[in-house]
């Protein structure tokens, strides 16, 4: 798969590991469930990220985010970061990637990325690269809520420089 080929513009379907777990949800997602589905008898380590909702951006502060996500591209998206993931790290043993949707308040879990490895240097490095490559490419799009009842969409560039 060329380059051009790997994320939005792509019609392919990703052959995923039967391991791995991604979804999209509207209900709150699960620590539990998605450490126990990147859980393996293989595995020396398991990281786990979750993005939350904070409570400012750029010092305004934010009473909320909305996410909408086109699912299906989506997650082909997150199987095709399961594949480059094992292209980069072989040994890794599960990837699970969950992200919501809808309104969420500050505090609420917005995304989880799991990645079971036998060692925790290859979880950590793919975990990061899983979190990066979803912000970048996943057709997920969010709405801050701002305090003073105003709304705006955060831009693709906007998560290009966020770290």
């Amino acid at each position: 798969m060329t380059g051009a080929d790997s994320f939005a513009g792509s019609t392919r379907q990703i052959q995923s590991n039967p391991n791995d777990h991604f979804a999209i949800a509207f209900a709150p997602l699960d620590l539990a469930q998605a450490y126990a589905l990147a859980d393996d008898g293989a595995n020396g380590a398991i990281a786990l990220f979750s993005g939350m909702v904070r409570n400012q951006t750029d010092g305004q502060p934010v009473i909320a985010l909305e996410y909408q996500a086109y699912e299906p591209m989506a997650v082909e998206v997150f199987k095709q970061i399961a594949v480059q993931i094992r292209q980069q790290w072989p040994d890794i043993t599960r990837v699970v990637i969950h992200h919501r949707t809808g309104r969420l308040t500050v505090g609420e879990i917005s995304v989880l990325v799991t990645i079971g490895s036998p060692h925790r240097a290859e979880a950590f490095a793919a975990c990061q690269y899983a979190i990066d490559t979803l912000k970048h490419n996943a057709p997920i799009w969010k709405k801050e809520h701002w305090q003073d009842g105003s709304t705006s969409w955060v831009s693709i560039a906007a998560c290009e420089t966020d770290s």
